[in-house]
């Protein structure tokens, strides 16, 4: 990628806030497209394989869509462009959020600089970038959201940290553009934002994370937590789910390490092996923060959850490793209810939605 494009991404993200009329929100909108400090160009992003594969004739495409009873979005991207990385790396690593996209709507990437040929909604034939500077596309990432009758209801200008971009979906899949305006509708819902923080946990074993099983007869089986700053499931697994007492008892069985699943942090893994967290968690097919992996006392990893549970079902998958309950029952599902069943049977009042 050219070094200009990338330029133009950075830049233009700078501008954010002036693309907005409202004085008020420019500050907030500025904020939050703010760079990390190391603004470095990140190269190319791979986008999820569930995006749909378009022929490119949008008119084709929100017709589908509505029959599906979706609705379009088109991504506005660039290769280079750290603010599309952080969209789909942070972001899309919510699974609420990944979740809502995958069964609302259809997306369809579009290349700011491209050179691909696209039908648009009027008809006309053009290529990504003239298609681009018709719809007045001057960064990214840059999202439209299409109705039924393939009008643009709303249009995301820059990156939104999840919980805004999570509103932002929440707002277009329930066709909340005949009552408000985005901004209203956000005000008004409020949600409080990510702390993005790692939590400190006395449990959490400390870095140098030396995780190897193979020469450590006797081991506790452990489990990796992994994480990410922007993560409001996160901070919701720290302040409710680990601070239960029942919670605690069963993370007591385990050596329980914390990572970022995008940090560089150095790790050994369970069969030996020196490599950062982040290519860790690639290489385990990491999606979602925060995710749980379980692995036994020989380093094989047993099961995982992805996003985020509540307390009952995270108890239950410590115990069903802890216990090896797993070398006997191969169906979690049954083990559950066996679980919760015996629980029950001593006066234990279960309550799977706490």
């Amino acid at each position: 990628m050219k070094l200009n494009a990338w330029l133009a991404c950075c830049l233009g993200m700078a501008m954010v806030g002036v693309a907005w009329a409202d004085a008020p929100n420019m500050q907030l909108v500025k904020k939050e497209g703010e760079l990390n400090a190391d603004m470095t160009n990140p190269g190319s992003s791979e986008y999820p394989s569930w995006f749909k594969n378009s022929f490119l004739d949008f008119r084709d495409d929100v017709k589908d869509a509505s029959a599906h009873k979706k609705r379009l979005v088109l991504f506005f991207y660039q290769d280079g462009c750290p603010y599309c990385k952080k969209l789909l790396e942070i972001n899309l690593a919510q699974k609420n959020i990944s979740d809502l996209l995958r069964s609302r709507f259809d997306v369809i990437t579009v290349n700011l600089w491209g050179d691909r040929e696209v039908t648009d909604i009027d008809g006309a034939h053009l290529i990504e970038k003239q298609f681009a500077d018709k719809m007045k596309v001057m960064y990214t990432p840059t999202i439209l959201f299409f109705d039924e009758q393939a009008k643009v209801v709303l249009r995301v200008n820059g990156y939104y940290e999840p919980h805004k971009f999570l509103a932002a979906l929440n707002f277009v899949a329930d066709k909340q553009e005949a009552k408000s305006s985005f901004r209203d509708y956000f005000a008004k819902l409020n949600p409080a934002p990510p702390t993005g923080t790692l939590h400190a946990q006395p449990f959490l074993a400390p870095p140098p994370h030396a995780l190897a099983r193979v020469k450590k007869p006797g081991a506790k089986p452990l489990l990796v937590v992994f994480e990410q700053q922007q993560c409001p499931a996160c901070d919701e697994l720290h302040s409710d789910v680990f601070t239960r007492k029942e919670t605690l008892e069963q993370l007591a069985r385990f050596d329980v390490v914390q990572l970022d699943m995008w940090s560089k942090t150095p790790v050994t893994t369970p069969d030996g092996r020196s490599i950062s967290a982040s290519a860790w968690a690639k290489e385990l097919d990491v999606k979602y923060a925060p995710s749980m992996l379980f692995f036994a006392a020989d380093g094989k990893e047993v099961i995982r959850t992805e996003g985020y549970l509540k307390s009952f079902h995270n108890q239950s998958v410590m115990d069903y490793v802890a216990s090896v309950a797993y070398k006997t029952e191969p169906s979690f599902q049954r083990f559950i209810e066996w679980r919760a069943e015996k629980l029950r049977e001593k006066g234990v009042k279960i309550n799977i939605m706490e």
